[in-house]
């Protein structure tokens, strides 16, 4: 079984804010997808520089 029968037998933390609520893990998940996708919005394509055209 190894080191994931442990963590799939705890119990999951919920963040509650309002009417919201999320576990901390979709909240990290969710993070980490919006940051992925902000670096993909800002940094540039390689092989999209311009070579010099004679």
């Amino acid at each position: 079984m190894g080191i994931f029968h442990h963590f799939m037998n705890l119990k999951a933390v919920y963040i509650h804010w309002g009417w919201f609520q999320i576990s901390v893990t979709n909240l990290i998940v969710v993070l980490a997808m919006l940051l992925i996708f902000g670096l993909a919005l800002v940094l540039p394509f390689p092989g999209n520089k311009k070579k010099d055209q004679k």
